[in-house]
């Protein structure tokens, strides 16, 4: 069984594995299925790492920046077994498990910012049962966002993914942010909470397309359907679809210095991440 979040584990157990890969074990780390693709910084949980420490929850993967106060990268995986009809908890809280003496960033961290809290994962692909949606409001989960951007060009984007997952798709997404300072409801900005989290310059996001199958990594070909957004943290961006933001994985690597969906073989990497997505921007 493969990809199914904690919540569908023993009930789909009992009847049959009718995601099991022939050579996966019965009961695997589901944890590590957001990271399928890769692990793009080579995160550990090395505590001497701080600024790419890894951070597994069976809802999705991070790298996280002790520094910066948010994510690097936050990867996930969708299907349509992830969606239901929870409504959004709305509990966001800090993350308490960083280790001893770390800044646990808070939601007042963000009051009066100006930014919004910009859900990496975001709350609409966890909503089955409320602790898989819950875990979205994790603060190591947030990034500042310009409100125009997140309540428009981001959140459309987000959307057209679930509408791929409804429609018998299974994607693998990565998200992240580069650069420092942007522009929220109160101007110009390149911290919050009296320097503790860093402003980006841009939200980039890149997805992964697969029809619902077995054996994903090897399904994987140079035709498969690749998404790549790099949106600037600016309430103006508001102003476009997230199509006109469209850009190539090998833009985001040289930008940021991550190595995105390196577990693909290096001759399917070429040429995917070379290339600029001209599919739909609506179901």
């Amino acid at each position: 069984m493969k990809y199914l979040h904690l919540s569908l584990l023993l009930l789909l157990l009992a009847f049959s594995c009718e995601k099991k890969e022939p050579d996966e074990p019965m009961t695997p780390d589901l944890e590590e299925f957001n990271m399928l693709m890769g692990n793009p910084s080579q995160a550990t949980k090395e505590t001497s790492n701080p600024n790419n420490y890894l951070i597994t929850l069976p809802q999705y993967a991070l790298s996280y920046n002790r520094t910066r106060g948010i994510p690097n990268w936050v990867s996930w995986y969708l299907n349509s077994t992830w969606l239901g009809d929870v409504s959004r908890q709305e509990d966001f809280r800090p993350y308490t498990d960083l280790p001893a003496g770390w800044h646990q960033v808070s939601n007042f961290d963000y009051i009066g910012s100006g930014f919004d809290r910009g859900h990496s994962c975001p709350s609409g692909d966890r909503t089955v049962i409320a602790a898989d949606n819950s875990a979205t409001f994790y603060m190591i989960n947030m990034i500042p966002q310009a409100p125009q951007v997140n309540q428009g060009p981001w959140e459309k984007l987000e959307t057209y993914c679930r509408s791929l997952a409804r429609r018998g798709f299974e994607l693998y997404i990565i998200t992240g942010s580069y650069g420092t300072g942007g522009t929220g409801n109160n101007g110009y900005a390149t911290t919050i909470a009296g320097g503790k989290v860093a402003v980006p310059a841009a939200a980039w996001k890149a997805i992964l397309i697969l029809p619902i199958g077995q054996n994903d990594l090897s399904r994987v070909t140079e035709n498969t359907r690749l998404i790549t957004v790099a949106i600037p943290n600016e309430n103006t961006a508001a102003n476009l679809s997230w199509g006109n933001y469209r850009t190539t994985v090998n833009q985001i690597e040289i930008t940021t210095g991550y190595d995105l969906f390196s577990a693909l073989p290096a001759s399917i990497q070429s040429v995917l991440e070379a290339r600029t997505d001209t599919g739909p921007t609506e179901e």
